[in-house]
């Protein structure tokens, strides 16, 4: 049995990841830490817990979560880079679901989060927890930068083409159209945010650039090893009036003419192995209600055209998005089953 700890409980990505360690056989949350909550039970505030934990939120103090085995960062961008190191130097390990250790590009990472990074010497030695991707790596890692949504359904739904040994895809002409529920801006006041500005409405934001951007190219750079390759990529990303759920939809040009059972091939050997990616029979639609409140990943193919292929990713943003996947690289990081305290099924309707 692990100790683990949980700074940022208040939001959703805190209070989904509490909701899976619960139920997981091997890990207990022994700190939760709120800056405005101190002391008051986890239940008061999220009732759906009542009778599962008596767990109270805590300041945050460094001298206690060093006492944990593992500690979550489910805060803004820019609080785990200010106490990674220490915790880590006492031998803890750190997985952070904001953006700091998530771009090794420094200049990129100042650019679009407008901050300075206070431990690139950690930065280096992190691992991009890209679960499916990078699973030996995050074995030995001790500190994890867990990838931003829209990020993972993006390379999960291209590493089999980038990664295959011919070429498939003309990498200069890739459209990234996607779609995620409200729950994806974080449990915080905003304008924008309340139900009558997003009822009854659907509409695009950050079009002329957003941070998850540069995440995706130089995550497409790693994975199939072209750097300066994507540099035309368009991504756009969508609001929709929901509280959970993911939509990716991702055109390429292909540059051979294989058949369309030749890439479906191609898509189910890749992720034979894979529990929480499911690749659907062709000119399947996944639904992001399919998969809401689970770490699953569907994925389907459609031909529309020779030299087209469209491919469709849902998932759920606060699971396989976020806190499931955060919990995947745990369980592989202390050489637990992958699937640990991750079997639950999505709730439909």
């Amino acid at each position: 049995m692990i100790s683990v700890g949980i700074v940022g409980g208040t939001g959703y990505t805190g209070v989904e990841l509490l909701r899976l360690l619960l139920r997981h056989p091997q890990a207990q949350v022994r700190v939760l830490t709120s800056r405005t909550e101190a002391g008051k039970p986890v239940a008061d505030m999220f009732p759906s817990l009542r009778g599962h934990t008596d767990i109270e939120f805590s300041d945050l103090n460094l001298e206690t979560l060093k006492q944990c085995d593992i500690v979550f960062f489910a805060t803004p961008h820019g609080v785990a880079m200010k106490h990674a190191e220490e915790l880590i130097t006492a031998g803890t390990k750190v997985i952070d679901l904001a953006a700091d250790f998530r771009l090794q590009n420094l200049d990129q990472f100042e650019k679009w989060y407008g901050m300075q990074h206070h431990c690139p010497t950690v930065l280096k030695e992190s691992v991009y927890g890209l679960t499916e991707l990078n699973r030996e790596k995050i074995k030995q890692a001790q500190v994890i930068g867990n990838p931003g949504c829209y990020p993972t359904t993006v390379q999960l739904g291209l590493a089999p083409l980038l990664k295959s040994s011919s070429k498939l895809v003309n990498t200069q002409s890739i459209i990234i159209d996607a779609k995620s529920g409200v729950s994806g801006a974080g449990r915080k006041a905003s304008l924008g945010m309340i139900y009558s500005e997003n009822a009854d409405n659907f509409k695009a934001y950050g079009v002329a650039g957003h941070r998850h951007h540069p995440e995706i190219v130089e995550a497409l750079e790693n994975i199939s090893g072209l750097k300066g390759q994507f540099d035309h990529l368009i991504f756009v990303p969508h609001l929709v009036p929901m509280i959970r759920g993911m939509l990716s939809t991702i055109y390429v040009d292909l540059t051979e003419q294989g058949s369309q059972e030749d890439l479906q091939a191609l898509y189910e050997n890749f992720y034979k192995s894979e529990r929480f990616v499911d690749v659907m029979p062709a000119n399947s639609s996944p639904e992001t209600r399919s998969v809401r409140g689970a770490n699953e990943l569907r994925i389907a193919l459609y031909r529309p055209q020779p030299n087209k292929l469209i491919i469709l990713v849902a998932q759920d943003n606060l699971v396989k998005g976020a806190a499931g996947q955060a919990v995947q690289n745990m369980n592989l990081m202390f050489g637990f089953d992958e699937a640990a305290g991750l079997n639950g099924i999505g709730l439909l309707p």
